[in-house]
């Protein structure tokens, strides 16, 4: 698939409509996201300095996947928020392309690290539904994903991202979210 990776154009309505048409599509059933207003706010949100928003975009311009960041720790550490491609995109590296754009800009803002939370709402891993305490950390070094559907968290590690802690109860008991750390 042909791409290229841009900064969300703020003057851009078209594509900032399209992007928050891609962050519903891609968490339906997400209460935060899943409807066009609370993800164009979203999207919104992500355009303020000196947070990052890029965009994947089609030679004829279609939004394909975002991804947004947010600096921490004064530039040291950038929150990746929100990665989010299409489903009919899916699979074809528009994700890793993202994500690794992203890590690129980062490292050149001064960033010495990289970390996504990755959220278990729906009980994706060995994880979710599960009383995480009082020992949160053995439970989360033999973390795995289930079969029918594979948890971000896999994703993330494929691109180089390590396993650094997990809050559980985060999103309601037993939802915990899984954070992934990667140096840049």
């Amino acid at each position: 698939m042909d791409f290229s990776i841009t900064d969300l154009d703020p003057g851009d309505e078209i594509a900032v409509q399209q992007t928050a048409g891609v962050l519903a599509a891609a968490f339906p059933g997400h209460a935060e996201w899943s409807h066009m207003e609370t993800a164009l706010q979203e999207v919104i949100r992500s355009l303020a300095p000196p947070r990052l928003s890029r965009v994947a975009q089609s030679a004829n311009g279609s939004v394909l996947g975002w991804i947004g960041a947010v600096p921490l720790y004064a530039g040291n550490v950038w929150e990746i928020h929100l990665l989010a491609v299409h489903p009919a995109c899916r699979k074809r590296g528009i994700g890793r392309a993202l994500v690794e754009d992203l890590a690129g800009l980062a490292r050149g803002r001064g960033g010495l690290s990289l970390w996504v939370g990755a959220d278990d709402e729906d009980n994706r891993t060995s994880l979710g539904g599960a009383d995480l305490y009082p020992h949160p950390l053995e439970k989360l070094a033999a973390i795995q994903s289930l079969p029918l559907h594979q948890h971000p968290f896999v994703f993330y590690q494929k691109l180089g991202f390590v396993l650094a802690g997990v809050l559980p109860d985060a999103n309601g008991r037993g939802k915990p979210d899984i954070f992934l750390v990667k140096r840049l």
